[in-house]
């Protein structure tokens, strides 16, 4: 370990990550790249296993991506635009966007060195090489020829740039590979464009002595250009990787059918402005021109980094059979409430209202359980939900579809413009009008993120409802990754509730008042408000006042100055935020009652809870909100009241949980840095997420 390293080891202080801007809020972009940092700093951990060091390195690679997409296109138009204002954070456009890339650059070049000089020389020793072709022997490398001849030269288009063939288009995230070529008989150097595809793995394996050796698919296609090329003298080849702009939503008005708009956005996006090209390191500068020229590219968004190029395909290495470089393995268990599997879910939801944890609790027993009844149940009448984001393999659509065939009513609101999953979710409304269920894309100006579920049911003389209110999507794949909560509960209040709500979705109903709901955009923001101010009563009165609220981002600025001035009030205040956090903590005679923390581990979190003292008669809340002015202004979303008091103590006991982990929290400082909590010297881990499984296996197999 160089002493550079050394310096940011987990033994030490994180970097320092100061923002240096306003003394009331921190800026968002780069809060949201301090939460990145954390998920690094998990690869870096040593008391994480190797191969899951390795996951949140490519988990890093991921959000980095996604950062790019999403961030530099916007703040580049800001600096075009030579817009003055200075944001809250106290940064002008430009101040904001120098600190991004120079951030940005410091991260990048940490995870090449965690990767070059810690994960990859540990993966070796424990059998797992990667090399280049180049670096295989003789008969390995016959191997990966053969490999190359058979399966992967057929499907390759290697694409010349000539006056007769203009720049190859490049989609977004592709790893390609670029050659400097020259004919024999002429001295002009002409550039081609190889696309490594897709169709197949990225590591080709050979077995060696040292182990099993890993060669990426591109370094097998270098090897072998000249069967690509034959008769042309081959000067360069290098690796690149192109990033494009994901921020080109259109202006949608009153006129324009949604559908339209999205599917002509997926078609812009396709070819938005290229954000950052990455490159293999020793690129000449013929070569970089070629890709400036053709990109349209400024060289400062050419960012050169050691192989491989796009680390989160480095996925494909955890997915190795090493269960002892790995976490134990999770099996959810069942909920206590949905343990007998033969009594009918409906009957179980009318004794008691349930609160599941996912995934520490089964998603497949728990909420497919629930729709999957309902489709094959022959006293349902109706199915409705919100459909956000799904999985490609998930039992929801084709269930949903089936229900509508055997002619129950089924409503689903498939949001459109949920990002990078428009196209899937396009297909799965398509397949659900098909099939004759009604479909409904959504609210003009309003992204529906709220996730419930209504089933309407014929029993004896009357007709209940049943409703699932969520913090995650119907995603089966997540819900086994992220820790989410979900209420079953066929409380008539409740009910009424989401019935209103999904008049509102599907009907543009003009409804102001709920009786147990918060929803967006109609009364959540006050509802949240009227919370915190009643804790400055309580507080003034002499009575309990706490708030503990936990959440992936918070950043509307009406709620942070709503919470400085409880805690100036005297109002405790616990904030568990995941992500990017706007408000400063701990700053005397400002917020040195407010204290934020994040917890990061195997599982991200995702859930969203609200705990309010209210002066002894406490108050819990769970929902899909953050405290962002997105969700609360722009988007349809509900938190329901959680009143049954064996569900409440559920919430209590996570968050009490949360406040006591020693091992996967990190606590925000005014200064901006972000410090982990380590147990102290003879003291147990108590992690979040260690101490939540071992809590639901004890409540499946209770001691006698």
């Amino acid at each position: 370990m160089t002493p550079e390293l050394k310096a940011f080891s987990t033994t030490m202080e994180p970097p320092t990550l100061s923002d240096g801007g306003s003394v009331r809020f921190f800026n968002r972009d780069l809060s949201w790249l301090d939460f990145n940092y954390r998920v690094l700093y998990e690869a870096m951990d040593p008391r994480n296993p190797l191969l899951e060091r390795v996951k949140f390195l490519a988990i890093f690679a991921g959000n980095t991506d996604e950062f790019f997409m999403k961030r530099p296109g916007p703040l580049k138009r800001l600096l075009i635009s030579k817009a003055s204002e200075v944001g809250i954070d106290g940064l002008s456009h430009r101040q904001q966007f120098e600190r991004v890339r120079q951030r940005l650059a410091n991260m990048v070049l940490r995870q090449q060195q965690v990767w070059r000089e810690d994960l990859r020389p540990a993966l070796a020793k424990e059998g797992i090489v990667l090399r280049q072709c180049a670096e295989l022997t003789p008969v390995q490398r016959e191997k990966a020829a053969a490999y190359f001849r058979t399966v992967i030269f057929p499907v390759l288009t290697p694409l010349a740039v000539d006056p007769g063939h203009p720049f190859p288009f490049i989609s977004n995230l592709s790893v390609s590979i670029g050659a400097l070529l020259r004919a024999p008989s002429h001295a002009e150097t002409l550039f081609a464009r190889i696309k490594v595809p897709r169709l197949f793995p990225r590591w080709f394996s050979v077995e060696d002595s040292a182990g099993t050796v890993f060669v990426p698919l591109e370094s097998i296609i270098q090897d072998q250009l000249g069967v690509l090329f034959p008769g042309m003298e081959i000067i360069e080849t290098r690796s690149f990787r192109v990033t494009r702009n994901a921020d080109v939503e259109a202006d949608i008005d009153d006129s324009e059918d949604l559908l339209e708009v999205v599917q002509e956005e997926l078609r812009a996006r396709r070819f938005a402005d290229t954000v950052r090209v990455q490159i293999s390191e020793g690129m000449s500068e013929q070569m970089r021109q070629y890709l400036m020229n053709g990109l349209e590219i400024h060289p400062s968004d050419l960012l050169e980094e050691p192989e491989p190029l796009g680390m989160c395909d480095l996925m494909g290495l955890v997915a190795l059979d090493k269960p002892g470089l790995k976490f134990p393995p999770w099996r959810p268990v069942c909920a206590p409430g949905l343990a007998d599997e033969q009594a009918n879910v409906f009957a179980i939801i009318r004794q008691n209202d349930i609160l599941v944890h996912h995934p520490y609790e089964s998603f497949d027993s728990s909420v497919e359980r629930f729709i999957l009844t309902a489709v094959h149940d022959p006293q349902v009448l109706a199915i409705k939900m919100t459909l956000y984001r799904t999985s490609g393999d998930s039992p929801f659509v084709s269930a949903l579809a089936q229900a509508a065939e055997a002619g129950k009513q089924v409503a689903v609101l498939v949001e459109l413009k949920a990002r990078f999953d428009e196209e899937s979710n396009i297909q799965w409304a398509q397949a659900l009008e098909n099939a004759g269920a009604h479909v409904v894309y959504g609210i003009l100006g309003l992204k529906t993120h709220t996730k419930i579920a209504l089933v309407v049911r014929r029993e004896e003389h009357l007709v209940r409802s049943y409703a699932h209110i969520s913090t995650g999507n119907y995603n089966s794949r997540t819900a086994q990754l992220y820790t989410d909560l979900g209420l079953f509960t066929s409380r008539e209040d409740i009910c009424q509730d989401v019935v209103d709500l999904f008049a509102f979705l599907t009907g543009r109903s003009l409804k102001a008042d709920y009786r147990k709901l918060l929803v967006a955009p109609v009364t959540m923001r006050k509802g949240f408000l009227d919370m915190i101010t009643r804790e400055v009563s309580c507080a003034g009165q002499g009575q309990p006042a706490r708030i503990v609220a936990r959440m992936n981002a918070l950043e509307d600025t009406e709620i942070i100055e709503a919470l400085y001035k409880a805690g100036q009030a005297g109002v405790k205040i616990d904030l568990f935020v995941r992500g990017f956090c706007c408000l400063r903590p701990q700053v005397p005679g400002l917020s040195e009652n407010i204290r934020v923390s994040s917890i990061i581990g195997r599982f991200l979190e995702h859930s969203r809870i609200f705990w309010f003292t209210n002066g002894g008669h406490e108050e819990f809340y769970m929902g899909s909100a953050d405290w962002m002015s997105r969700n609360l202004s722009h988007r349809v979303e509900a938190a329901v009241r959680i009143e049954e008091p064996a569900l409440r103590e559920k919430l209590r006991e996570v968050l009490q949980i949360m406040l006591e982990d020693n091992r996967e929290a990190w606590d925000l400082g005014p200064d901006g840095i972000w410090r982990q909590r380590r147990p102290q010297p003879g003291e147990p881990d108590r992690g979040t997420q260690v101490r939540l499984m071992e809590l639901a296996v004890a409540r499946q197999f209770p001691h006698p």
